[in-house]
Parts: C-alpha cells; structure tokens; sequence
C-alpha cells in the first residue's frame, strides 16, 4: 500500500480533505494534474471517506492500494505507447496497398492511435474516479509531527 501522512483541513461526517505535501514522485509524473487531487504549490489537497470520524487538525494516514496505483501507471504509460506501434505497423502494412509511402502511413496512423488512446482514457478517467479501488482511504489517526526544537550553538 502507498501510504502519505497528511492533516485534515475540513471534515464532515461523511468526506475529509486531508493535507499532504506533495511527494517528490509526483513532481516527475506525467499524470499530475489528473489523479484526482488539487494542487497547490507543494501541498495537494485529497479527498477521502471519513471512515475513521477524523476530525478538522487531526494528523492521519491516508493511503491507496498498490495494485492500483500500478493499473494507473500501466493504463497512462503503456497503453498509449502500444497504441502508437500498433498504428505504425498498421500503416507500415497498410501504405503499400493505398499506394502512399509506408514511413509515412505508419507515423500519421501510429500517432493517431497514440492521440486516440489518450482520449479514451481521459473519458475512462471520469468513471474510474467514481471507483472506490481507486481512491485514497484513511487508514488510521497520527500523532502530529513535529520538527525538533533548534538549540542554539554554545561556542
């Protein structure tokens, strides 16, 4: 399980929005701006089930199953680049029997299956967002974190 320490910002019986500093995984990712998450700077801000009744400035552990958290990164990463061979060779094969040049064929259909697949997944996004599997869950309350006192250098 993917797990990130967060506090909660706003609660109500049934949704909490919890706080989190963004990690630095997420500053690479191409899929950023669509995982379900408000950005702001270095924080994001998630929303999850009040499952365990947190309350506003409670410290929690919010977390989301590996399983799929892999499926994501398979679906935005792979599919799309098979997408695009399977255009090319499609139109390497088929450029010789529409009589154009087949280099050509296979980039205009490679990248239009390539463009193709990330339509279909950004339709496919709105109804994976309404999974559950799909979510962050609380998992349980955190002792606030706190940083070390300084101590001043005696010198």
């Amino acid at each position: 399980m993917i797990t990130e320490q967060g506090i909660v910002t706003r609660a109500t019986p049934d949704v909490a929005l919890i706080k989190t500093n963004r990690a630095a995984a997420c500053e690479v990712c191409s899929a950023k701006d669509s995982c379900g998450t408000i950005h702001r700077g270095k924080e994001m801000t998630v929303e999850v089930p009040n499952t365990l009744g947190v309350e506003t400035g409670d410290s929690v552990l919010i977390g989301m199953q590996t399983k799929s958290a892999l499926l994501l990164t398979f679906l935005i990463y792979v599919v799309p680049i098979l997408c695009l061979v399977a255009g090319a060779l499609t139109g390497d094969a088929l450029g010789p029997l529409l009589r154009i040049n087949a280099s050509f064929a296979a980039m205009v259909l490679g990248f239009s299956f390539f463009g193709i697949a990330f339509v279909i997944l950004h339709k496919k996004s709105a109804a994976m967002n309404q999974k559950s599997e799909f979510k962050p869950v609380l998992i349980r309350k955190t002792k606030p974190v706190t940083a070390p006192a300084c101590k001043p250098s005696s010198k």
